[in-house]
């Protein structure tokens, strides 16, 4: 979890722990309507704090900063990617993930396939 979560929930939960506090003072001999209000405001505004921090992100093809990562078995020496339609040269941007596997778009033929491991025997 990162820091920025961890400070969003602690703010949070400061806010909903106040929220509450003016909640409760509402119902006290001198208690305001508009405690109840800012209460219900306050407390509202922890949880939807918590809400937007929970969400997942979700990165699509081309972002800043997105990396895709493929494991490979050792002793592994990528010269050259080539196409297996017309023989273009390759290289990494014509790679994308689509649904956890890895698929490569010609620019020259236009040709899409699914990068497979030949077996070594």
């Amino acid at each position: 979890m990162s820091a920025g979560k961890i400070i969003a929930y602690i703010f949070a939960s400061i806010v909903i722990f106040f929220g509450i506090l003016f909640i409760w003072a509402t119902f006290s001999p001198d208690g305001q309507i508009t405690w109840l209000i800012v209460g219900i405001i306050s407390v509202g505004i922890g949880f939807v704090i918590i809400w937007f921090t929970s969400r997942k992100k979700t990165v699509s093809q081309g972002e800043g900063g997105a990396s895709i990562q493929i494991d490979l078995p050792g002793g592994v020496n990528l010269d050259t990617l080539k196409c297996k339609s017309c023989g273009g040269s390759l290289s990494m941007n014509n790679i994308e993930m689509v649904a956890g596997a890895p698929i490569v778009k010609c620019p020259y033929c236009n040709t899409s396939y699914q990068l497979t491991e030949d077996p070594k025997w």
